[in-house]
């Protein structure tokens, strides 16, 4: 991989990467500050998207487009869905899907993106199977799974909104950039991975969780990318 393109929704999930990065140039594109950089040999152009699905498909189109990159890696926290997920486990992505995306009244499942090929898009193999592999060698006592990232404008915090998630995508997690970040990468024919930490449990008491966990989660899923970047 020649040019690696990282996205975080906020500084936090990338701040770990950009200190042991050396920037050799920053552009402004859309308001998003990309920082080109140098970290262990590899070229990455390191941007924090900010939150929600439209913010990280128009951030994901830009390092297409503008630095012309080879694969992106998305890192960052998410909130548990899956059962046996505890809060510092991370999930890496098999697929992303978009668990907010409802046509149900015309008898699609949801999840599914109208008139499109494609509604669950696959992660790249290559990128999966290093991913795990760096995953076994991580410091924090985290455990490592593969599964189905579950994507929606929506801050998850009930256990109905959770069951939800399970019942009708069967998203190992739920976060609010990923599927966004898929989908572009899908319609551009670019690599991609997801890697997220968990930092709540995506119910009542979510928020409380996620303000105590985050900077954990975000150094979990952030030790594990800088392994990778040893390998690719």
């Amino acid at each position: 991989m020649h040019k690696i393109g990282i996205i975080g929704a906020m500084k936090e999930e990338i701040a770990p990467l950009q200190q042991k990065a050396v920037t050799t140039q920053t552009q402004t594109f859309l308001g998003l500050t990309f920082y080109k950089a140098m970290l262990y040999d590899k070229e990455v152009i390191l941007v924090v998207s900010g939150i929600g699905k439209v913010n990280a498909a128009l951030c994901t189109q830009v390092l297409i487009d503008r630095f012309g990159v080879d694969c992106i890696i998305n890192v960052g926290v998410a909130g548990a869905v899956y059962q046996k997920l505890s809060i510092g486990d991370i999930v890496i992505s098999e697929d992303a899907v978009q668990h907010d995306m409802d046509t149900s009244v015309f008898g699609d499942p949801i999840g599914i993106i109208p008139r499109m090929k494609e509604s669950y898009f696959k992660a790249d193999q290559h990128l999966v199977a290093l991913a795990k592999s760096c995953g076994e060698s991580l410091t924090a006592k985290a455990r490592i799974f593969t599964g189905r990232i579950a994507s929606g404008d929506q801050f998850i915090s009930t256990a109905e909104g959770k069951q939800k998630i399970w019942d009708t995508v069967q998203g190992y997690c739920a976060e609010m950039e990923g599927a966004a970040i898929a989908h572009a990468c899908y319609l551009n024919d670019i690599p991609f991975v997801i890697i997220r930490s968990i930092s709540d449990d995506a119910e009542e008491k979510a928020n409380i969780s996620y303000e105590k966990f985050v900077e954990i989660a975000a150094k979990n899923s952030g030790e594990l990318l800088e392994k990778m970047l040893q390998q690719l």
